[in-house]
């Protein structure tokens, strides 16, 4: 029996839940397992009549459960930042969830917008630390309000958040076994304290994997090989904000936000998963956006707690209808509506 909180939050984060979980009870079905859900309300809505966001009553209570399923994050009328901070980096940082896991795989190059690329290029992963970096929301203003204002934000790295990151890419990419390839991605020309503490720990972690081919490659360079030759890499680690950059890039050349899903992994404990498309509030309520990066985050989260066979059925039924069926990954351009496309992914589990 696992237990499975769900968020659905802002916008089209309802919608697409919705339609995921219709795709969670066919696949137990079908697989045989047993779940129970039970929804948290961490929405923008509930903010502005309570002021509420997160507690740590919460976040006590959701250690106790198998995983966390999240539709998105996100309120017109709730000034930037203070979603993103109360609701998804504090459940990130309580919870300890220190790694990103990105995929990135193009399933029908009709949709890609780079020139000849076919799936077979596009099938890499970005491990992403999680817990440190830029966003620990570490720094200070001097002078605020003055001609001499400072602005300063740390980026906080330390020799273990950093390890634990590199080590569980090193084991990723042996695990998913296809180039063995593991990319360091950074600035160390630029940023030498943090990136000189990346570069040193990922040369001493790799002797212990020599069955790995490592790299390196600056992030403005890696943005630029995601384009020309996307088919150069395997799984990439890189830090907090970087991975943040260039998984919304890998996004793009995959088709779009409407197919990218993440994972927010906390190995020995409660991970999250979600779609990174965000809320869309501009197309709430009118059963158009297309909910397969929060069924492709529902088939990872079902990986990751164990059911791996009912995992990849789903990713081989959202596979099977961007192939066959949809006419874009757009909101609105898919030729079904948001329930439809997820009643076609229960038709071909």
């Amino acid at each position: 029996m696992y237990r499975i909180a769900v968020i659905p939050g802002d916008g089209t984060g309802p919608e697409v839940v919705r339609e995921s979980l219709k795709v969670l009870a066919a696949a137990g079905r079908k697989y045989n397992f047993k779940y129970e859900t039970k929804d948290f309300d961490f929405s923008g809505e509930r903010y502005l009549k309570t002021g509420k966001t997160v507690d740590e009553k919460d976040i006590e209570e959701i250690k106790k459960y198998s995983a966390i399923f999240l539709g998105a994050v996100g309120h017109p009328l709730v000034k930037p930042g203070i979603l993103e901070t109360e609701v998804l980096l504090k459940l990130r940082f309580s919870l300890d969830q220190y790694i990103n896991l990105r995929p990135v795989k193009l399933y029908n190059d009709q949709f890609c917008p780079l020139k000849d690329k076919k799936p077979e290029d596009i099938d890499f992963v970005v491990v992403r630390e999680n817990s440190e970096g830029l966003y620990k929301g570490m720094g200070e203003f001097k002078e605020e309000g003055t001609e001499n204002e400072v602005a300063i934000q740390v980026s906080y790295n330390t020799r273990k958040g950093v390890e634990r990151c590199i080590r569980y890419a090193f084991e990723y990419t042996r695990k998913r076994n296809k180039k063995k390839k593991l990319t360091l991605c950074g600035k160390t020309n630029v940023l030498t304290y943090a990136w000189d503490l990346w570069q040193r720990t990922f040369d001493e972690v790799a002797k212990e994997y020599p069955d790995i081919t490592t790299d390196y490659a600056h992030v403005d360079a890696t943005t630029m090989w995601f384009v020309k030759n996307p088919e150069w890499f395997d799984v990439i680690v890189t830090d907090n904000m970087f991975g943040d950059i260039i998984t919304d890039l890998g996004a793009m050349i995959q088709g779009g936000m409407g197919i990218a899903a993440g994972g927010n992994i906390n190995p020995q404990g409660v991970s999250m998963f979600e779609p990174i498309g965000g809320s869309a509030p501009k197309y709430t309520g009118k059963n158009v956006i297309n909910p397969l990066a929060a069924i492709c985050a529902l088939g990872m989260m079902l990986e990751n707690i164990g059911e791996d066979k009912a995992g990849k059925a789903v990713e081989e039924a959202v596979i099977k209808i961007v192939n066959t069926k949809l006419k874009s990954l757009a909101a609105g351009k898919m030729g079904y509506s948001t329930t439809e496309v997820g009643d076609l992914v229960v038709d071909n589990l």
